[in-house]
């Protein structure tokens, strides 16, 4: 049975705090955005991004040694703090860029802290992982559907304040629910952080299916996810944009609910497979292709992101030890999103001086080759799915 009470605890309290972190992107970008202009938002936007990459693998090594859920609680309650700090600063003026760079800084540091935690935990609340998985996964696509617009909503009535507000509701909810949870807690055996480092990163190193999937991974984020966004931003006409959006979360709800049924013997064969079509998005966008085709691209490309993030998120619980899973959770998750602000950065100059549709073109060679690697390792093909 998937949905006890603990299982339906996390799921609330995952699915609102994705819904929070969706919202506080367009809360930054409209709100700072407003004051400051784009420096001012591209400062704060990187005072998050620094210290969630510096400290997400001490994230790990802390969720490991007192538990995933003492830590994650801990860190919507930071969260809450910061958050409310920019709602009252909204709320009683214009606040100093100082201090949104400041809160932006303590969020980015206290989601470093809550993100490894996030794999850890779905063993310990369900007997189901891939089930369990795939009704989050659904959950997030919808929360990340309706963030954004909550949240521009919200702007445009009722100002900044009023969304940081309901940002900061969204992390004490979610502290609410985790504090409710009663799951066994499962430590590490380290007996200092710099050798619960190593013995996560000889753990991670152990695992060629692991390490060579996120080796493809940091690939990606400069060549194919970093670009992908600030760049679509640009070359799709405004009017067609926000469809594309929803057909991305559309098509990754349905994978979701896909990938909830499909028990397919190789995972991550079946995952890979499907990412594919993720590459079909860039390459609409470089062609210029008229609407219908574009939403069809953009549902497939979230579809295989749905399925395959499912695939892997639930092959990395079942086969990495429960002691270690929240280390190693913090390596892959420093691997696969530590690139993506170099591709985001680069993505600008470089199709300034080839051509943004040359760039995305060459995004989509990059998504079928990386498939294709994937394909090609042994470790990866040859991994079968957990009883």
């Amino acid at each position: 049975m998937l949905w006890t009470g603990t299982f339906t605890r996390y799921f609330v309290a995952r699915a609102v705090s994705v819904f929070g972190d969706a919202m506080l992107m367009v809360a930054a970008a409209l709100a700072i955005g407003q004051v400051y202009g784009a420096t001012g938002v591209g400062v704060v936007l990187a005072a998050w991004m620094v210290p969630f990459l510096g400290l997400i693998l001490f994230g790990g090594v802390f969720a490991d040694r007192i538990g995933a859920r003492p830590l994650m609680l801990g860190a919507d309650l930071v969260r809450v703090i910061s958050q409310g700090v920019v709602a009252v600063a909204f709320f009683t003026g214009t606040p100093p860029l100082w201090l949104l760079v400041t809160c932006s800084a303590v969020t980015g540091s206290a989601t470093a802290m809550f993100q490894p935690g996030v794999n850890g935990i779905v063993p310990l609340v369900t007997s189901d992982p891939q089930r369990a998985n795939g009704t989050i996964r659904v959950a997030n696509a919808i929360a990340e559907l309706l963030g954004p617009a909550a949240a521009g909503v919200l702007f445009a009535l009722f100002g900044a304040g009023p969304v940081y507000t309901v940002d900061a509701a969204t992390f004490a909810i979610s502290a609410v629910c985790l504090a409710g949870l009663r799951i066994e807690r499962v430590r590490g055996t380290g007996t200092s952080t710099a050798k619960d480092l190593v013995a996560g990163w000889r753990e991670f190193r152990s695992r060629a299916w692991l390490w060579s999937v996120i080796l493809v991974w940091v690939v990606f984020g400069i060549f194919l996810f970093g670009p992908l966004v600030p760049l679509a931003a640009v070359v799709v006409k405004p009017a067609d944009y926000g469809w594309m959006q929803s057909a991305v979360g559309a098509g990754t709800i349905l994978g979701g609910l896909v990938a909830l049924r499909a028990r397919p013997r190789r995972p991550l064969v079946a995952g890979a497979a499907m990412m594919f079509g993720y590459a079909l998005l860039p390459l609409a966008i470089a062609l210029h292709t008229v609407l219908p085709l574009l939403l069809l691209a953009a549902a497939v490309s979230g579809f295989g992101w749905a399925f395959w993030s499912i695939m892997w998120q639930t092959t990395v619980q079942t086969r990495v030890p429960p002691a270690m899973l929240n280390r190693v959770t913090s390596y892959e998750v420093f691997g696969s999103d530590g690139s993506l602000p170099i591709g985001q950065s680069l993505a600008g100059p470089v199709a300034a001086a080839v051509g943004a549709e040359r760039v995305l073109g060459a995004s989509a060679v990059v998504g079928v080759l990386g498939c294709v690697a994937l394909l090609c390792f042994p470790a990866v093909r040859n991994l079968r799915r957990e009883p």
